[in-house]
């Protein structure tokens, strides 16, 4: 009954939309444009895409919702499980939520005058580094809404107590303590998370209220330290609340809330880097080598990147080094139990997507500096520093994909601890065939995840770099690049993949077929 419910319901919802992209935005656009005798590919395509896109639309409901497809079989067994449909609901609920509240603006800003300034700050490092900020944070500072600061605060925050916890032993026993401990560390994390904020908001505000210029209030609030101090309160809650909906989603919801806050603000970017990409390409033949125009070549580039991103993401984050592991025997009276053989998953991508992160946010200062000293010195060598730096050259992209190794290892080397493992493994009893328990398991275990990282930091090297290759080489827009073919991507679907395998263990464990079919499963890292 709750499957029909919902299969009725979201059916209205699809077929709704795809009628209105099909009739009011495919039909009427090739009927104004038959009414202005323009029938050029350019003003066809817009159109054409928006028809082609309904009819994309309707399929999937009807395969989704209607065929009898694995999809459709999954989603019955979802709603046959009360728990697992009321997490799944409370999640999409707070999403809901969160996507309100991303466009509640600050109080006393001229969303006009925000608008015109970030136009004009587009192509410069402070456009930049507010681009990188918005595609990692959930958040957006362009529009200045009271989510503007994301959730990047508590993930810095929570990043920095990680990197402590090595060197402080204090937070090291902290961490050993268990559920108690943890909650010690949640809060000095949520402390520290308030601080950061303050910091950021504090900055930001300087910025909208002349510290570039013009202020961007409206005049009868220049110099109003009211709006300053309530742009400051208005951030610094915006990223509480959303750490809250995450910690909520956490225990409440389904999948990891943090993840999908920064997952629903990337895809939520996506239908305009798609229309955007739509509104400036030229599929004439004319336009093929153009260097100046978006031509189908490059299109179908595009295609292929997103094609070859999905897959490989896909790949790397299920692909896994399973190091076989034999528990010793134990004979309890007249019965022997143990001795049989398992295996220890090592993720081949083990730092996920936070290496691009970092390596990401790092590169923007060697850029302003660059730039920077250029306009202070205005001679060759700043010149040649300057363009040594921008993100379509050489040099930038070689220590760009060096960063990115470099934080791979080093974050590898925070959160995995093969001695730890190793003593866990001869503590169960258990021990890798023809090596002794302790330092060489220890020293095997290191060896093997040096090995496979590399492949792993290579592969988010290529993700990183095709969006620079594209910029630069095929002349498309970054913005465009980076949804189609980059990090967002990454971040998408390796957030998705979570979600799926959560949903999938759920289903597996109440003996419900999951959403390829039958009794099979995702095989993820957790085995």
């Amino acid at each position: 009954m709750a499957f029909r419910i919902f299969r009725l319901m979201l059916t209205v919802v699809l077929v709704a939309l795809a009628a209105w992209m099909v009739v009011f935005d495919g039909i009427s656009g090739i009927g104004n444009i038959r009414a202005g005798a323009d029938f050029s590919a350019g003003a066809l395509l817009k159109p054409v895409m928006y028809i082609v896109g309904g009819l994309l639309v309707a399929a999937a409901c009807w395969w989704g919702l209607w065929s009898k497809s694995a999809l459709r079989r999954g989603l019955e067994n979802i709603c046959a499980i009360p728990e697992l449909l009321r997490k799944l609901l409370f999640t999409l609920a707070l999403l809901c939520i969160y996507r309100i509240g991303f466009h509640v603006p600050l109080a006393g800003l001229d969303q006009d005058k925000v608008a015109s300034f970030m136009t004009q700050q587009s192509e410069g490092v402070f456009g930049t580094a507010i681009q990188y900020f918005g595609l990692f944070t959930g958040g957006s500072l362009q529009q200045s809404t009271l989510f503007g600061l994301g959730i990047m605060p508590y993930i810095t925050a929570s990043i920095i107590f990680q990197l402590l916890a090595t060197v402080v032993p204090a937070l090291e026993k902290l961490q050993k303590e268990g559920p108690a401990g943890y909650k010690k560390i949640q809060e000095y994390t949520r402390y520290a998370t308030v601080f950061l904020c303050i910091i950021q908001a504090i900055v930001w505000m300087k910025i909208m209220m002349g510290g570039q210029g013009d202020p961007l209030v409206y005049p009868e609030y220049a110099g109003s330290i009211l709006i300053y101090v309530m742009g400051v309160a208005g951030l610094t809650a915006g990223t509480l609340f959303l750490m809250w909906l995450g910690e909520q989603i956490d225990e409440y919801g389904i999948g990891n809330g943090i993840s999908l806050i920064i997952m629903a603000g990337i895809v939520a970017r996506l239908p305009w880097a798609i229309f955007k990409l739509g509104a400036t390409a030229n599929l004439s033949l004319s336009a093929i080598g153009s260097s100046s125009e978006t031509g189908p070549e490059k299109v179908l580039f595009l295609m292929f990147a997103f094609v070859f991103v999905v897959a490989g993401v896909i790949l790397i984050t299920q692909g896994q080094r399973r190091i076989p592991t034999q528990h010793a025997k134990h004979t309890r009276g007249r019965r022997v139990y143990g001795g049989n053989r398992q295996y220890l998953p090592l993720r081949v991508n083990h730092g996920g997507v936070m290496p691009i992160i970092f390596a990401s946010s790092l590169m923007i200062f060697p850029n302003a500096i660059a730039k920077v000293i250029h306009n202070w010195l205005h001679n060759d060598f700043s010149r040649i520093l300057s363009e040594a730096f921008s993100r379509d050259s050489y040099i930038y992209a070689v220590i760009y994909i060096g960063m990115i190794f470099f934080f791979s290892y080093f974050w590898t080397t925070v959160q995995f601890r093969p001695k730890e493992m190793a003593d866990q493994l001869r503590d169960a009893g258990a021990f890798i065939p023809g090596l002794r328990p302790g330092k060489r398991t220890a020293d095997y275990l290191e060896r093997v995840m040096e090995r496979i990282t590399y492949c792993g930091a290579g592969f988010l090297a290529v993700i990183a770099v095709i969006p620079m290759f594209v910029a630069a080489q095929l002349k498309i827009d970054w913005t465009i690049a980076q949804f189609l073919g980059g990090t967002g991507l990454l971040i998408c679907v390796s957030v998705a993949l979570d979600l799926v395998q959560r949903i999938e263990a759920n289903l597996v464990m109440r003996n419900y077929g999951g959403f390829l079919g039958g009794s099979t499963r995702i095989k993820g890292p957790q085995g």
